[in-house]
């Protein structure tokens, strides 16, 4: 499983990523989670407001900081 965490390294990116690595330990799965803080690339996955949440190359959320749960369930559908 490929995560990327979409966003210039501000606050909200780093909860972005705290929240889907406190996830993937709940469920004990293991990822690639890469923080990507380049414009140029991150524009590649059309977002226009980081942080954004990528996962197994899909744009799953972008603008928002979202709920564990969110991310838990995102997750479980890439999963299966």
């Amino acid at each position: 499983m490929e995560i990327r965490i979409l966003g210039p390294g501000c606050p909200r990116c780093h909860e972005v990523e705290k929240r889907t690595i406190d996830v993937l330990a709940e469920l004990n799965v293991a990822a690639d989670v890469q923080k990507v803080t380049d414009m140029k690339r991150i524009m590649e996955y059309k977002i226009m407001t980081p942080p954004g949440l990528v996962i197994n190359g899909k744009v799953k959320c972008s603008g928002r900081i979202p709920a564990k749960d969110e991310i838990k369930k995102w997750i479980e559908e890439d999963l299966s």
